[in-house]
């Protein structure tokens, strides 16, 4: 995620966190997931760990687009086997399962907001997939080299931001 977009969805998060006499009420939480900040109305955090969260199944695919099926956590056609201890009722442990799936987590306890980074495997299949885009670059001598121009060979592409 680009820092521009970080610091918008962290803004994001503290505009949409419901807040209750400057504190987040009881039930609530945020999720920073792919840019976007989902505003959790009813989630269990556990006294004794408080850096786990458990969620609602039901919010589950507008969290991170996985739904909880037989054959585990299930995205497309990525499916992540979970023990059934991941599982209480109609709740779920997203923590642990963003650990069981290499998911970088990061949490303000007292804030009560969790901010999840891509899924590896999820990353994975859709970079492969991906073709960067042809657009025209300068050379030294400033002609103008299409990426299209090197197909079937390697290319290293260096960029530079000064931002």
């Amino acid at each position: 995620m680009k820092r521009r977009d970080f610091l918008s969805t962290m803004s994001a998060a503290a505009f949409f966190s419901p807040m209750v006499g400057g504190s987040q009420s009881a039930s609530g939480a945020t999720a920073l997931y792919d840019g976007r900040a989902i505003a959790l109305d009813r989630v269990s955090i556990d006294p004794k760990q408080p850096a786990t969260l458990w969620v609602q199944k039901t919010d589950l695919p507008r969290i991170n687009g996985f739904e909880l099926k037989p054959q585990g956590m299930c995205r497309e056609d990525v499916c992540i086997p979970v023990p059934a201890t991941m599982s209480r009722g109609t709740t779920f442990n997203l923590s642990a399962f963003a650990q069981r799936a290499g998911q970088r987590a990061m949490v303000d306890v007292e804030s009560k907001v969790w901010s999840f980074a891509e899924i590896p495997v999820v990353r994975g299949a859709y970079l492969q997939s991906r073709m960067a885009p042809d657009v025209p670059v300068p050379d030294r001598k400033g002609r103008a080299v299409r990426l299209s121009q090197f197909r079937g060979k390697k290319v290293l592409l260096v960029t530079w931001a000064s931002w």
